[in-house]
């Protein structure tokens, strides 16, 4: 467990990054760090590691006060991953995930072999060891990054907006793995981040910041969209908190339809649109994208990936929310979700008018509030 009491940062020049700050973060949990910019959220993260001292008040680590430990020790056993990942620009990407346990003492053969498990655990193939950083792409340097951070197996992991520099969909991507480590390894773990969806997603709680570095709220993902503390955090969480409430809402009672669909090489003439559109799909039953009865008027005689309009987001029914649901049909060109199976196959279609009947019941029912 980590522990701010009464902890304060306040700079020469008078600056207040953070006021009196009583937090305590849960061990084996993801708790995140939101806020606008200059609010101390990074500030309060670097405290944990010495990285920056408090003016005045404590932090505890396991019940021990940080300020008896020397701060190059103290590291060895927190992990941390920034924005840019921070790698060596000079070293590959094995000697850069093997440089903590060589210094914490392990043989080059015994960290380059724990780097190389490492890399297998962040999702990264093995090849890629052998390159430079400048040779990877934004997400692939993250998950180096990532691997870096554990390669001491640390039980505390600092993660300061790491997935800021990328675009969405790697963004996803790497909110995906982060989690299904967490599954595994249950690190404590701190993440900072400006974006209140990411925060959501991510923390088991939320501490929500307010310029001037005082905690307005903190509190688990459902209650901070369900009762913001006062109008900054609901101003902060947005409008639609409500839409994003959907994520904690389980879509098993969504009915999952017959959708029409149409093999890239099938005859045009054997397509059978269905409300004017058709999803094309691959030999995997793999969704590519819509075709419209006008569209397929004029693709020649055989179906082919050409001119396909974007199917929208997807909703996954084996790990589905509400939210997911919802937004599967109201991106569709269609007005019908696409619903895959875990390998990515349609197996149905989803209309908008049957996930709010499904809210109207969890509402009946009392799984969200009236």
């Amino acid at each position: 467990m980590i522990e701010f009491k009464a902890v304060t940062k306040r700079y020469p020049d008078g600056t207040v990054a953070v006021d009196s700050l009583d937090l305590a973060v849960d061990a084996g949990r993801i708790t995140v760090f939101v806020g606008p910019s200059g609010c101390g959220k990074t500030t309060s993260l670097r405290m944990i590691n010495r990285m920056i001292d408090p003016t005045s008040g404590t932090i505890l680590l396991d019940g021990k006060d940080i300020r008896e430990s020397d701060p190059p020790l103290l590291r060895r056993g927190i992990g941390y991953v920034i924005q840019q990942a921070g790698l060596f620009p000079h070293r590959t990407v094995l000697d850069n995930v093997s440089t903590v346990p060589l210094l914490t003492g392990a043989s080059r053969r015994d960290a380059r072999r724990r780097a190389g498990e490492l890399l297998e655990l962040v999702g990264l193939p093995a090849e890629l060891g052998k390159r430079y950083p400048v040779q990877l792409s934004g997400g692939q340097q993250q998950r180096v990054g990532v691997a870096r951070a554990l390669a001491a197996d640390p039980p505390v992991l600092l993660m300061d907006e790491p997935f800021s520099a990328v675009d969405p969909v790697v963004r996803d991507d790497l909110q995906q793995q982060l989690l299904r480590l967490q599954s595994d390894l249950d690190k404590t773990i701190v993440f900072v981040t400006h974006d209140i969806d990411e925060a959501i997603k991510l923390g088991d709680k939320v501490a929500v910041f307010r310029v001037g570095g005082r905690l307005a709220q903190y509190a688990t993902p459902s209650e901070l969209l369900a009762k913001p503390a006062d109008d900054f955090v609901s101003s902060f969480v947005g409008r639609d908190r409500g839409y994003r409430a959907l994520s904690f809402l389980a879509a098993d009672g969504v009915p999952v339809g017959p959708v029409a669909t149409t093999r890239v090489g099938t005859n045009t003439a054997d397509a059978e649109p269905a409300d004017g559109w058709v999803i094309v799909v691959d030999e995997e039953n793999r969704p590519l994208g819509w075709l419209s009865t006008d569209l397929l008027s004029t693709v020649g005689t055989t179906v082919t990936a050409e001119g396909l309009v974007s199917g929208g987001s997807l909703y996954k029914v084996d790990d589905g929310n509400l939210r997911s649901a919802l937004d599967s049909a109201l991106s569709s060109p269609a007005g019908v979700g696409i619903a895959v199976d875990g390998s990515g196959a349609v197996v149905g279609g989803i209309k908008a008018d049957t996930v709010i009947e499904a809210l109207s019941r969890a509402r009946r029912t009392g799984e969200v509030p009236a």
